[in-house]
């Protein structure tokens, strides 16, 4: 788990440059949707309402890696890696995404917000989508997925 500011973006060579260009220029604004930025990577913009931990789920993928990144709002995210996880979802590879049981143990938590992104590793799972303090909010997120 990388977790930087944005304008840091292009000190990291795994971040290729279609996307450290794209997230560059979204910053100003853009409109929900999926975006292909080239045959290994694309974007899906959306907006939704933040969750209570309860109903998020803790996933993790196979063969994309993650750029999350808020382009209004607040979302905590936390995340651990997959080892000794027990699996709720098995992995469907259309979708490439898997689900666990959240475990014992505390996990490892951010605060995604404008400004910051976290870039999430096929190794890593992680819970996004969870409510900044009590009450849900509305968020606009842009995750984009690299292929690994």
């Amino acid at each position: 788990m990388i977790f930087d500011k944005i304008e840091n973006i292009e000190n990291y060579d795994e971040i290729s440059k279609d996307v450290q260009e794209f997230v560059k220029k979204i910053y100003g604004g853009v409109e929900v949707g999926r975006y292909v930025l080239n045959e290994n990577c694309y974007a899906n913009v959306e907006e939704y309402y933040t969750k209570a931990p309860e109903a998020c789920k803790l996933e993790a993928h196979k063969d994309y890696a993650d750029v999350q990144f808020l382009l209004s709002g607040k979302e905590e995210l936390q995340y651990t890696g997959i080892e000794g996880l027990e699996i709720i979802e098995a992995y469907d590879k259309e979708r490439d995404i898997m689900f666990f049981k959240s475990p014992d143990y505390r996990l490892n938590s951010l605060i995604l917000s404008k400004g910051y992104f976290a870039f999430i590793l096929p190794h890593e799972a992680h819970q996004p989508q969870m409510n900044y303090g009590e009450a849900s909010a509305m968020v606009k997120k842009a995750v984009i997925k690299i292929k690994v």
